[in-house]
């Protein structure tokens, strides 16, 4: 997949994170370096204690993980509904769920195509009839724009919510990552902090003078990695490269016009060579340095809503000035193999 026919803009969004419960408090945590880890005691092995990083909530919020899931999402979509100020039955969602080979809990007795309708129901609102919920995980909501930016010139749209929602803070995904000892632990520096939270962002074809987190999307790309974090081998960074290279192909920034890097790295070692071998044989020009955000060093591996979160510290950092450039390069990872990769700028006002 390559550039997008034309640009399309993120004008705002919605958030909730360990780190905030809205998109301000998130960002402008992640800007500060905050860290938003905790110890949590585990049933199994009972008493033992793992560093994750938990939204802080009422407890009638988590009775189930589909409630939980719910509630987050309620929130982010809403808060992205206020931000972009259309109504919804003008907004298409595209809504990215936790990938299906985890078999997350919250899907154990309703499948995840059917969340979509429980969304609607807590927020008291109908949304575009092309409203999707996706398979995919973080990689999937940057893949995805392409298919926004067909939407954004469908009859009826006028914009498009795009996003996860995701927790890793769970019994069963705890235990899957355990056995594959890729935790982060006393034994085990370069491990995940599981975290959980939804992340969504208002995509228009024309950027709005109300709205001030905004940056301009020029390119997309996407690509699979045969080597995901699931098998055996290291990953080389091929499908990396690719998506990278995928979303320069059209008209907009080289590969040397790029200042920096916002990626859902994760902190394990498969993540750490992976970008260590990829991003070198990308990335050619000679630099003094190629800046980095990281938002898992606040907030954890949030899942499916990584994707939209780079997306969403990309557009603050133009807006209110702490970029170290002007264009940059959102990148993402799924566990099961996807890569994704967005060439975005920030707004030329005439």
């Amino acid at each position: 997949m390559a550039s997008l026919r034309a640009p399309i803009y993120v004008v705002g969004g919605g958030a909730v994170t360990p780190a905030g419960l809205n998109a301000r408090q998130t960002l402008a945590a992640i800007r500060a370096s905050l860290s938003a880890f905790e110890q949590r005691t585990l049933t199994d092995p009972f008493g033992a204690e793992q560093t994750v990083s938990r939204i802080p909530s009422h407890y009638s919020l988590r009775h189930t993980e589909k409630v939980w899931l719910t509630s987050m999402a309620t929130r982010a979509v809403a808060e992205a509904l206020e931000t972009g100020g259309l109504a919804a039955s003008a907004s298409a969602l595209l809504l990215v769920a936790p990938e299906a080979f985890r078999e997350h809990p919250a899907f154990a007795e309703t499948p995840a195509t059917e969340f979509l309708t429980g969304l609607q129901d807590a927020l008291g609102e109908t949304f575009h009839a092309t409203s999707r919920i996706v398979d995919g995980g973080a990689a999937a909501c940057i893949g995805l724009l392409d298919r926004a930016a067909n939407l954004l010139v469908t009859p009826g749209v006028e914009q498009v919510l795009l996003g996860g929602v995701d927790s890793l803070v769970n019994d069963k995904d705890l235990a899957r990552l355990k056995a594959a000892n890729r935790l982060k632990a006393e034994d085990n520096a370069q491990g995940l902090v599981p975290g959980e939270g939804a992340v969504v962002v208002c995509l228009r074809r024309a950027p709005s003078p109300d709205v001030q987190t905004q940056c301009t999307i020029h390119g997309v790309g996407v690509a699979l990695e045969e080597n995901s974090v699931l098998a055996e081998n290291y990953s080389q960074g091929r499908a990396l490269v690719a998506a990278c290279r995928a979303a320069i192909e059209g008209e907009g920034a080289t590969e040397s016009g790029i200042k920096f890097i916002v990626s859902n790295d994760n902190g394990e070692r498969y993540s750490a060579w992976e970008g260590l071998i990829g991003r070198s044989r990308f990335y050619r020009t000679r630099r003094e340095i190629l800046p980095m955000a990281l938002p898992a060093m606040t907030v954890g591996d949030i899942g499916a809503g990584a994707g939209a979160l780079t997306l969403l510290i990309a557009a603050d950092s133009f807006t209110k000035g702490y970029a170290p450039g002007r264009v940059a390069m959102c990148e993402a990872r799924s566990e099961a193999g996807m890569r994704a990769a967005a060439l975005v700028s920030e707004v030329i006002r005439a």
